[in-house]
């Protein structure tokens, strides 16, 4: 794409000499549009079914040609920073979108070439709002518990603190997608909103926690092959790995306590070096079109953040979805990514030693 981006510009530069030599004649119009080739950066999972159920329906509709680079959030955010030349959208979790944001890698959006931005769910137009992009899916966390070994049910985030708990449970590591949510929720165990004290009750309730915490995780397949192995009974989890961790088992249940939950939202960004700008904004909007949003969450179980798409209980399973959407709180992003470096050291010297 860098390639092909430089060609461009000769090309444009060539065509000026020839203007200005040949007495001041208008360019093509036809030839100076933008390329239909677009390059999105986005997650590499279920890659198969994101090039079927979203990039093909886009190229054909757009008469387009889509190039996916693939990776994790952290790692395409690292590759931006370094090289933001060659990648024309990219889709971020919010953690690193609002942190794009704040370094002003992010072209700021004109609302009025999205008009789905309409469309939105409350939630989403406030992470819009917030400048961390445009909202294509929401996700949240609850507890994932083996209601057969526990042996009583599980419907609270202070239940996971219960001393009949000791050496049973797993939490995600900090530098997990989970991770600041876990904060969120140690805070609120102690009672105190983490935002007045930046964290220092959190630690002291993951201090209460450790005596249960038999080891963190980071991949939610190493969660479900602690509870195969029997070392666990309860988890912290995000909502889209419940299906991995609970695998065959008739035992193992998902819960989101009444009191509510955090919500991590996936966004879509064009980077201020995007080539195509306006097939972007094209995608973009298509990205949280009603259509779009209904066929990718049936297909990847990703939560729709359009409000027009109407799923059924069954079709929503455990997703960030109607009522518990409703109770779903947003993060400020802005405020984790401020106190990341020091929340790493501390949880690494409390939890990992």
């Amino acid at each position: 794409m860098k390639r092909g981006f430089l060609v461009s510009s000769v090309v444009l530069a060539s065509m000026f000499v020839l203007t200005a030599c040949g007495g001041g004649s208008e360019t093509n119009s036809s030839e100076a549009k933008e390329s239909k080739d677009l390059v999105v950066s986005t997650f590499g999972l279920s890659e198969d079914i994101v090039k079927s159920d979203v990039m093909d329906p886009f190229e054909k509709e757009f008469d387009a040609k889509i190039t996916m680079d693939l990776g994790n959030s952290g790692d395409r955010f690292n590759k931006l920073i370094s090289n933001p030349r060659g990648i024309d959208v990219i889709e971020l979790a919010q953690a690193n979108s609002s942190d794009g944001a704040s370094q002003e890698l992010f072209e700021k959006l004109d609302e009025s070439k999205i008009p789905n931005l309409a469309d939105l769910t409350e939630g989403a137009k406030e992470v819009f709002d917030s400048g961390a992009g445009v909202p294509i899916a929401v996700n949240s966390v609850g507890i994932v518990y083996d209601r057969e070994k526990v042996g009583k049910e599980i419907t609270s985030w202070s239940d996971l603190w219960d001393a009949a708990l000791e050496g049973k449970i797993s939490i995600p590591e900090i530098t997990t997608t989970a991770g600041p949510l876990m904060m969120y929720i140690a805070s609120d165990h102690a009672g105190v909103a983490i935002e007045d004290d930046n964290g220092e009750a959190a630690f002291e309730a993951l201090e209460e926690l450790k005596p249960n915490i038999v080891k963190t995780y980071a991949r939610s397949s190493d969660l479900a092959n602690m509870f195969q192995a029997g070392e666990i009974e309860a988890a912290i989890v995000m909502d889209f790995a419940y299906d991995i961790v609970k695998g065959d088992s008739d035992t193992i249940e998902y819960v989101v306590p009444e009191s509510g939950t955090y919500a991590n939202y996936n966004t879509i960004n064009i980077p201020k070096e995007a080539a195509n700008k306006e097939l972007a904004y094209s995608f973009i909007n298509y990205r949280i079109s009603e259509e779009s949003q209904k066929t990718k969450a049936l297909s990847l179980n990703e939560a729709p953040t359009n409000d027009k798409v109407e799923l059924s209980e069954e079709e929503a399973g455990n997703m960030t979805y109607g009522a518990v959407a409703d109770r779903a709180k947003n993060i400020d992003f802005d405020f984790v990514n401020s106190q990341m470096t020091d929340w790493i050291d501390r949880w690494n010297r409390l939890i990992n030693q």
